[in-house]
């Protein structure tokens, strides 16, 4: 198929207009999904007595739609993106609301339902939906005084809170609301809602430490690692130190052998120990680098509802990935949470996949204009006859 500079095909218009630069960055990530999935799933599989490859199988199976969707949702105009967002927001809320009833219980928590054989966890997907949703509704707002739309946004955002308190998913409701906090600030939020904001966050985490013991565990192991079962980040923290700077090889890790979770909350262990900290390093910047790069471009935008949207999306983004990170460190308490594009897991790397297909879409250069600029440039450096 074409996709020169003069083509008008799908492909062509798609090609001329991506952001590129993010395009590249985020294929560079599932690249290194993939291959931290080859280096991580077989102990996984081994340990449960399933075939060695049998994740890797399942990775790659959902590396195809996941490439689809960041094609498909990138085409898509501001208008395509808000109909596919509320779209997604009633769907997997409504999923997310049976998983109270029909989800399977992992770790003390309802977040995961089987639909057709495959685990799926619907509030990965409201979380995107539900930044493109804020961001219309604030820009509307804007523009027409009478309408409520910071109310509409509160509403929103308070189903979906609610729903991740029943299941419960703490760190969850930290990253969506930080994120929607954020987006009203860059909205124009007087400071001093701000301050109550930040004081209204410290009081959720305080009730959360004191009525949910899962919170009060892990931020009692955090603070005190002589309290509870520290095996988990113990194990962590030893393959890094393993690791070194170039890692031990491919493959050749030993701690994945004895962490239940190193194919996913703990992926970025295996990397340390098996690529070494200046991978670690490459691989975290190239998240901060979408993050930053995507956000200073953003900034330049005129559209107030595309630089509310593709500003959320980004932090999502680089929050969930930071708390990644930071749990597999030791930095924070750790919390179930994927890395995107590199944990493995169907719902994390579709749900991500949302995420940057709606990015790009936000981010598309105007193709009129492109072919515009191509016609002037043709006839001004045509040969006269």
């Amino acid at each position: 198929m074409d996709i020169s500079r003069a083509s008008d095909s799908i492909l062509g218009r798609w090609w001329w207009t991506v952001d590129r630069t993010i395009l590249f960055s985020f294929l560079l990530l599932v690249a290194f999904g993939i291959l931290l999935s080859a280096a991580a799933t077989p102990m996984a599989a081994e340990r449960i007595g399933i075939e060695r490859f049998y994740f890797l199988k399942r990775h790659l199976l959902y590396v195809v739609p996941s490439l689809a969707a960041v094609f498909f949702i990138s085409t898509l105009e501001y208008s395509g993106v808000k109909k596919l967002s509320l779209y997604l927001y009633f769907t997997f809320a409504i999923l997310t609301f049976l998983t109270l009833f029909m989800g399977s219980e992992i770790k003390g928590a309802r977040r995961w339902i089987s639909i057709f054989g495959f685990s799926l966890q619907p509030s990965e997907f409201v979380k995107p939906a539900l930044v493109v949703i804020t961001a219309w509704m604030l820009s509307e707002g804007r523009k027409y005084p009478e309408f409520r739309g910071k109310f509409l946004s509160f509403l929103f955002l308070s189903l979906f809170v609610f729903l991740l308190i029943l299941q419960p998913d703490i760190g969850m409701v930290v990253v969506t609301v930080s994120v929607w906090f954020g987006q009203l600030f860059l909205n124009g939020l007087p400071i001093i809602l701000v301050i109550v904001a930040s004081g209204i966050l410290l009081g959720g985490f305080i009730l959360a430490y004191l009525f949910l013991p899962h919170v009060t565990a892990r931020v009692d192991r955090f603070l005190d690692p002589a309290v509870g079962d520290q095996y988990q980040i113990g194990r962590s923290l030893e393959a890094f130190a393993n690791g070194g700077l170039f890692g031990v090889g491919p493959g050749e890790g030993l701690i994945k052998k004895h962490l239940p979770d190193a194919h996913s909350d703990f992926v970025f262990a295996v990397l340390g120990e098996e690529f070494g900290f200046l991978v670690c390093v490459l691989v975290a910047s190239i998240i901060a680098f979408i993050v930053v790069y995507g956000a200073l471009k953003t900034l330049k935008e005129n559209n107030l509802f595309s630089l509310l949207a593709s500003v959320g999306l980004l932090s999502q983004f680089g929050l969930q990935s930071f708390i990644n990170i930071a749990s597999a460190l030791h930095m924070i308490p750790t919390k179930g949470m994927t890395l995107p594009f590199l944990s493995y897991g169907g719902s994390s790397m579709l749900a991500a996949s949302v995420t940057v297909g709606m990015i790009l879409a936000l981010r598309k250069k105007n193709y009129l204009s492109e072919v515009e600029s191509r016609a002037t440039f043709s006839s001004t450096n045509a040969s006269p006859s």
